[in-house]
């Protein structure tokens, strides 16, 4: 047994000081009188004495004192392997994910079923990245999902300016993100594009090993896309409406991954989490050393607590003064 903070010690000084008093002074009214004219000039007010009292005092803060030391039992070390699923997360900050299809619109909806997968996804690192004709790192690999949440939320896309979307921009991300891994993971939140053959990514996706996982959010009806100055219209001045491009489920299915279309409900996101789970082994990072302690401070303090609780419930009872 050793204590983790001994330094409280030096606080026994205290009550032993205060017992050296206790016991050190032997001034009192035997000085003046004889024994039995004493006891029968004290009153009896039941109750212990007030030494006794005094004492209980004192060991019940000499126990408080033993149990903030903090006493434990050392049982050895316990050595715990972190093991993560890597991933990278995509999202798709081309103009139609302004789309008002989905409420409240498509880039909005992507993040809140991204802030979903991270409360499932315990045992993953992810990276952010943004892309549309161009991609953008916004995030490394990391299992500090606080700061990824935030690095979500406030992101926009107010100042984008590139049109179009190349799915081909996050598989070169991914291939290098991820370049140290046998099989690489990649989770795409889009409405697809406007591409009608991905025959390229899904021969790059193999090549390279990275499953496609794509969440789909957009309608077949289609909507329009919102701007500072109502909604955008072509040159022809006819209002420009994007739909759902089923064709990248072919990218999904053929990469090995899977495609899923957006729902309202969390538990999509859920079943997305668990095949990537089916699919990929958690890697083993690194190994931590945690020392196995049997905590015993609870005893002291409990002893503590009946010694004082055995001091002020045994104070004399103090009778109310009679009037003549």
């Amino acid at each position: 047994m050793r204590l983790l903070d001994p330094q409280f010690l030096i606080l026994l000084l205290v009550p032993l000081g205060l017992l050296f008093i206790l016991f050190g002074k032997n001034e009192g009214f035997e000085k003046y009188f004889e024994p039995k004219l004493l006891k029968k000039m004290q009153q009896k007010k039941g109750g212990m004495s007030r030494k006794t009292r005094n004492i209980l005092l004192i060991f019940s803060l000499i126990f408080a004192i033993l149990a903030l030391s903090r006493p434990v039992i050392d049982k050895g070390e316990i050595k715990v392997k972190s093991s993560f699923i890597d991933v990278i997360t995509a999202f798709d900050i081309s103009k139609s994910m302004f789309s008002d299809d989905v409420y409240p619109d498509r880039f909005e909806f992507a993040k809140r079923k991204f802030y979903s997968m991270l409360d499932y996804f315990q045992d993953g690192k992810i990276g952010v990245i943004g892309f549309s004709s161009k991609a953008f790192l916004i995030a490394p690999l990391t299992d500090d999902f606080n700061s990824l949440k935030y690095l979500v939320k406030n992101m926009s896309l107010d100042y984008v300016t590139l049109k179009g979307t190349d799915l081909m921009t996050p598989l070169e991300i991914t291939n290098e993100l991820l370049k140290n891994s046998d099989k690489k993971a990649l989770v795409i939140f889009t409405d697809g594009g406007d591409q009608n053959s991905f025959k390229k990514e899904i021969e790059y996706a193999k090549k390279h090993h990275i499953k496609v996982f794509v969440y789909a959010i957009a309608t077949k009806k289609g909507g329009v896309i919102k701007t500072q100055n109502g909604v955008l219209k072509d040159k022809n001045g006819d209002i420009v409406i994007t739909r759902l491009n089923e064709n990248i489920k072919e990218l999904a299915i053929k990469s090995g991954g899977a495609y899923m279309k957006y729902s309202l409900s969390n538990s999509d996101i859920k079943y997305l989490v668990d095949d990537i789970r089916s699919k990929f082994k958690a890697v083993t990072k690194n190994e931590l050393t945690i020392k196995d302690r049997v905590e015993m401070f609870y005893y002291p303090l409990i002893f503590g607590i009946i010694l004082f609780l055995t001091a002020i419930s045994s104070l004399p009872k103090i009778s109310p003064r009679r009037r003549a």
